[in-house]
């Protein structure tokens, strides 16, 4: 893997992190197109570079969890599912599900689906929630269990984290920027978690010119991760999240006619 390819992950690892189409989907479509092989290294540098995009999440939201000292709880407690979850399925996953692009396709056709049936039910059935949901903060601890089992589904390459994270958010009422922050939260002892458990069980065997590359792919990772959550949020000021699920459904389909025409 060269530098280039780590520029090209970085970019694509940081825009799609946080948005609603899985960057895990976008990280091996992208091997698959550089004509990358399939390796061990390959495989944990495509979940490490998740690291860059934790870093943007830590800057930007150190100081809404010191002024909300209780979101700490209520993210360990979303997380506890996922890393139970996480557990029990890291080798399966890793074995027979990362490179299935079959897999990814249908994860994300029926999340594009799922999403754009849960958005037109919330913006149906909710009117003016924005001005009377809580707080992030007042999230409750039942809904934060939820959306951590709902984040747990994303351990099949194409759910997205971030999408399940905010289909599990819609369902429970809660509101789009509510959500989205809190995936958000949620996004760094999940990342950390499957970062450090993945170079634990398959320890990468780099070299100085390896590092270099690494690096930066996550410096890449953090600054385009950054910029990408600054554009969600506005994003979400005005629209819903239906083009994501349409995104998602176009994404699949390609997949599909590539493997079966």
């Amino acid at each position: 893997m060269t530098i280039l390819h780590a520029l090209i992950f970085g970019l694509i690892e940081g825009i799609t992190e946080f948005l609603p189409i899985s960057s895990t989907a976008h990280l091996i479509i992208t091997a698959k197109l550089l004509y990358l092989p399939d390796s061990a290294t390959l495989s944990s540098f495509l979940i490490a570079i998740q690291l860059g995009a934790i870093l943007s999440v830590a800057v930007l939201y150190t100081k809404t969890i010191l002024k909300n000292p209780k979101l700490i709880l209520k993210i360990a407690a979303a997380f506890i599912p996922t890393a139970i979850i996480g557990l029990l399925a890291y080798q399966l996953v890793k074995d027979y599900l990362l490179e299935s692009l079959l897999t990814i396709a249908i994860a994300l056709l029926l999340g594009g689906i799922v999403l754009i049936i849960l958005e037109k039910y919330f913006a149906r059935k909710t009117i003016k929630i924005s001005e009377t949901e809580e707080s992030l903060g007042q999230l409750s601890y039942s809904q934060a269990v939820i959306i951590g089992v709902c984040q747990a589904l994303a351990v099949i390459p194409g759910v997205s984290r971030s999408a399940a994270t905010i289909m599990g958010g819609l369902a429970l009422k809660v509101s789009r920027k509510n959500i989205v922050e809190f995936s958000f939260l949620l996004a760094l002892p999940t990342m950390l978690a499957a970062t450090a458990l993945d170079l634990y069980k398959s320890p990468p065997h780099l070299n100085d010119s390896g590092l270099i590359t690494w690096g930066i792919g996550l410096i890449v990772a953090f600054i385009t991760a950054t910029l990408g959550i600054r554009f969600f949020l506005r994003y979400i000021k005005k629209h819903d999240f239906q083009a994501f699920g349409w995104y998602r459904i176009i994404i699949g389909v390609i997949i599909l006619l590539y493997l079966f025409i």
